[in-house]
C-alpha cells in the first residue's frame, strides 16, 4: 500500500497572521499531524501564546514577528525559519484586514492598508518563500487564504474584493511560473466563517437577522467554522494534491454555486 497520501510529519510551515482567528487554527490543525509551524504574526505576545499552546499539546511551534508589509520583516521571517528548522516547505498567506465602509467614502490610506497587507504582503511572502524553496531544490507549498470576495462585489468592501481577486489572479499566474520548480501555487476561498476578521468587529449582524441572511444566501443554511478550513490546507499542502496547482478551492457551503 502506498504511504499516506496526507501525511506531513515532519514538514516545516510558515503561517502569516496566526496569532489569532483562522490563522491560528490552521496553525494548530497543521501541527496536530506532524507539521513544524511558524506563527507569523505582528502581534508578537498573541503569537507566542499560540505556540504556546502548541507546544502544550505536543506540537512543534515558533513564534515570529512579522509585518507582512515590510520587506525587510519578510526576509528575517524565512532567514529565521530556515536558521530554525534548517528547512521551509509550507508557505500559508493568511495575513489580512479589512475596512468596512462605502467606497464613496473610502480613504487613501485606507486603501492603501488594505492593499498593503491583503495583496502586497502575499507578494513579499510568497517571492521569498519561493527564492528559499528553490534554494532547497525540494519544491513546496505555497497556499493563499483568498475569500468569496475574490470572485463575487460585496456592497462596503471594494478594496477587499480587489485584494482578493487579485490574489486569485496571483495563485494562478504565480503557478504557472513555478510548476517546473516544483512549487504549487493554490489558495482556499472561505465563505461566511464564524471569525472576526480585524477591521470588521462591529459590522456582524445580530444573531437573529444573520442566520435569516446565510440561510438565503447558503445552501447549507449556516457559517463554516474556522476548524473546517484546516482539512482544505492540509489537503493542499499534502502528496494528496501534487497535480493541483493553480486552484482557488472555494470552502463557502455552496454560497458560489447558486
Amino acid at each position: 500500500m502506498e504511504h499516506n497520501l496526507f501525511d506531513l510529519t515532519g514538514k516545516v510551515a510558515i503561517i502569516t497572521g496566526a496569532a489569532r482567528g483562522i490563522g491560528k487554527v490552521i496553525a494548530q490543525g497543521l501541527a496536530a499531524v506532524g507539521v513544524k509551524v511558524v506563527i507569523a504574526d505582528i502581534k508578537q505576545i498573541e503569537a507566542e501564546a499560540t505556540a504556546k499552546i502548541i507546544q502544550a499539546a505536543g506540537g512543534d511551534a515558533i513564534a515570529l514577528t512579522t509585518d507582512v508589509t515590510k520587506r525587510q520583516y519578510c526576509q528575517n521571517l524565512i532567514q529565521q525559519t530556515v536558521n530554525y528548522y534548517n528547512r521551509l516547505d509550507i508557505l500559508v498567506c493568511n495575513a489580512g484586514i479589512d475596512i468596512l465602509k462605502p467606497f464613496i467614502s473610502l480613504e487613501e490610506e485606507e486603501w492603501d492598508a488594505i492593499m498593503n497587507v491583503d495583496l502586497k504582503g502575499y507578494f513579499n511572502c510568497s517571492q521569498l518563500a519561493a527564492k528559499q524553496m528553490m534554494a532547497q531544490g525540494t519544491g513546496g507549498s505555497i497556499i493563499m487564504n483568498s475569500s468569496i470576495a475574490g470572485v463575487i462585489g460585496i456592497s462596503g468592501c471594494a478594496a477587499y474584493t480587489a485584494a482578493k481577486g487579485g490574489v486569485n489572479q496571483l495563485v494562478r499566474s504565480l503557478a504557472v511560473e513555478w510548476a517546473n520548480d516544483r512549487i504549487r501555487v493554490n489558495a482556499f476561498a472561505p465563505g461566511y466563517i464564524n471569525n472576526i476578521m480585524e477591521g470588521t468587529e462591529k459590522f456582524r449582524l445580530p444573531p437573529e437577522q444573520d442566520q435569516a441572511h446565510l440561510k438565503i444566501k447558503i445552501p447549507m443554511q449556516r457559517r463554516g467554522e474556522p476548524t473546517e478550513l484546516v482539512g482544505p490546507v492540509i489537503f493542499l499542502a499534502s502528496d494528496a494534491a501534487t497535480y493541483v496547482t493553480g486552484a482557488i478551492l472555494m470552502v463557502d457551503g455552496g454560497y458560489s454555486a447558486i
